[in-house]
């Protein structure tokens, strides 16, 4: 059997710039998970003694938080600066960019539309940056449900579907007179799912590496459905099941980008070990 990597897949710029970030401030604590992969927490802990505390409270005056990759509600950045607490922000600057034109546009008088899940840590705080009327989407169908004024902002979660986010703009764009449509889809976003879609063709199995809770590799598991109904999500190779592999000739992997290479490497070699 034959292992093919994804031409695009795993840690991206934001990601590799966190975790530099938090390496650089050992003895600190991050708000909430950096990233979404609880193996790299648990080495930045074990390596750089790098907290996880997700408790406001805990930071007192001169204390250090790291803000996490997908950003925080602007009130609670506020409140850790006029505690006096000393803030690394690791927010990647492709999530700082719609939080930028949230606050912007509703300055400006513009209802604002966020594509992505409202539970989502990143979600949270770009939307937490409009100062008026703000609604989050998953699909064209949740739109009808809105009232919107005639003059529209649109902003896409980093990880999501560039296909859906073109289906919404659409519909926008039909109903309003005035729309502003800003495509904050990270350009990893687009290179991984496009390098997954590639190679789920070709293959008989697809192995997608990445944190279960980490929407951009939820994205490529389901990207890879669409072309291999054999396509598997784990986050370790403790996960990988020998059957899975019998009478496959061509196995595909790729990783979302919060999966760093050793984590990868672990699971190419438990595959090939099968």
């Amino acid at each position: 059997m034959t292992i093919t990597l994804a031409e695009n897949y795993g840690f991206c710029f934001g990601v590799k710039r966190a975790i530099k970030i938090a390496e650089e401030n050992q003895n600190a604590q991050t708000y909430g998970p950096l990233i979404h992969n609880a193996q790299e927490i648990a080495r930045l802990k074990r390596d750089f003694n790098v907290e996880l505390s997700e408790n406001l409270g805990v930071f007192q005056p001169g204390s250090t938080a790291v803000i996490r990759t997908h950003g925080i509600p602007k009130e609670e950045l506020e409140t850790l600066h006029a505690r006096g607490v000393h803030v690394v922000d690791a927010t990647c600057p492709y999530v700082t960019k719609p939080q930028q034109i949230c606050e912007e546009m509703s300055v400006a008088g513009y209802d604002i539309v966020i594509f992505g899940d409202e539970h989502h840590p990143e979600i949270k705080g770009v939307k937490s940056y409009a100062s008026g009327a703000v609604y989050t989407v998953l699909d064209v169908q949740e739109l009808h449900t809105l009232r919107l004024k005639e003059k529209v902002a649109l902003v896409a979660q980093t990880t999501r579907k560039v296909e859906e986010f073109l289906r919404i703009a659409d519909a926008l764009i039909v109903e309003h007179k005035e729309v502003r449509v800003f495509n904050t889809i990270c350009n990893a976003t687009f290179e991984n799912q496009d390098a997954v879609r590639d190679l789920a063709k070709t293959s008989d199995i697809m192995i997608i590496i990445g944190g279960k809770n980490s929407s951009n590799t939820k994205q490529l598991h389901s990207i890879a459905l669409r072309e291999c109904p054999q396509s598997h999500h784990i986050e370790s190779y403790t996960e990988l099941k020998q059957e899975w592999f019998d009478g496959k000739e061509r196995c595909g992997v790729s990783a979302g980008a919060s999966t760093p290479d050793w984590i990868i490497q672990e699971v190419i070699d438990a595959i090939k070990a099968f």
